[in-house]
């Protein structure tokens, strides 16, 4: 007999309802228990489209469904309280990044899925693309010597997201749209960091295996929201790392993902849009077989990844402790840039457990 798993969304805002909740309903064992989200018709509107059997607009009354699984797609400065509440309430969460704004209040969780047995799956869909997972394992086993310098950039077209009111151009047809004060308030996590650059640092941190110390960081934006980003990370064993990203690509094309990872024995060159990927040991260079799209994003990845953990099995390639570490990455590199780029600590926990 199938296991039945039930499942509820804390936040069913737009990307919820355009990814999260169509990904559940590809999965047979998904019984849809419980959605909040505020504003009653607008949560009408969901429950009545999806098939929820239960909505509130209270996220504690559907906590006390006891569901198997909890999506957290609620506005960013929530994501805390909202995934703590779930953890604690016996649930394995898929929380959308950025994890959380404070460090602190990310190692707690990693801290509250451990002491509860649940997995903590941050929504980070380019740990899951093709062969990625098999070339960390083989940095990590050495394949070019100890890691010397990292170099990754990320650029979006989501310049219209952080400024202005025209958002995105998808936004017109969609089945939500979301309140501007989530991406425009730097108070609340709006913002190139916070709601991009976390992609590029999740990215990083899992094909690497190290993690950060120091920190120095610049930013450029307009009316207060960050738009470009440039930070110098020192690393865990020593190497250095320069990340940066800017929201300025044009609305309809594919954002730029690239990452360089350099060893004391060769280079891995990742190009993510380009779908190319060489690695450069001993004079050799040696190319991933990577067919056409084999690198085109599927945001419904880490969905799937958390569906699969909570019926016990599958691997978490976007954990919490990555999610941690982009946060507290971010939040050095703000405060870095407000202080000129002085340099900044990055809050660490004691024990990083890779995925």
């Amino acid at each position: 007999m199938m296991k039945s798993l039930r499942t509820a969304v804390i936040g069913a805002g737009w990307f919820a309802c355009e990814n999260h909740i169509p990904a559940l309903l590809e999965r047979p064992e998904v019984v849809l228990d419980g959605v909040c989200r505020l504003g009653a018709a607008e949560l009408g509107r969901v429950r009545a489209h999806f098939g929820f059997a239960f909505a509130s607009e209270d996220y504690r009354a559907v906590l006390q469904r006891r569901p198997d699984l909890v999506i957290v797609a609620s506005p960013h400065a929530m994501h805390f309280e909202h995934a703590r509440a779930a953890l604690e309430a016996g649930a394995h969460v898929l929380c959308e990044k950025p994890m959380t704004l404070d460090p602190r209040e990310a190692w707690d969780l990693v801290a509250i899925a451990r002491a509860q047995g649940r997995a903590l799956v941050i929504a980070n869909s380019y740990n899951y693309l093709p062969h990625l997972d098999g070339l960390r394992q083989r940095i990590a086993e050495g394949l070019i010597g100890e890691i010397e310098h990292v170099s990754c950039t990320f650029v979006s077209a989501t310049r219209e997201v952080f400024v202005g009111t025209r958002g995105l151009d998808r936004w017109a047809t969609s089945f939500a749209r979301p309140d501007p004060s989530t991406w425009q308030d730097p108070a609340a996590g709006g913002g190139f960091a916070f709601g991009q650059l976390s992609h590029a640092l999740a990215l990083m941190y899992f094909m690497i295996g190290l993690t950060p110390r120091r920190v120095s960081g610049l930013v450029g934006g307009s009316g207060g929201v960050d738009l470009a980003n440039a930070a110098v990370i020192s690393l865990s064993n020593g190497a250095v790392a320069s990340v940066s990203g800017s929201a300025t690509l044009p609305q309809g094309r594919r954002a730029l993902m690239r990452l360089t990872v350099s060893g004391s024995a060769g280079v891995a060159d990742i190009d993510i849009d380009g779908t190319r990927c060489e690695i450069f040991v001993n004079g050799q260079c040696e190319t991933l077989p990577l067919a056409e799209g084999a690198w085109t994003l599927d945001s419904k990845a880490p969905v799937h990844a958390a569906v699969d953990l909570a019926l016990g099995r599958g691997r978490n390639l976007s954990p919490g402790e990555i999610g941690a570490m982009t946060t507290a990455t971010i939040r050095a590199l703000l405060e870095s840039a407000a202080q000129g780029g002085a340099p900044q600590e990055a809050l660490a926990a004691k024990e990083i457990t890779p995925p």
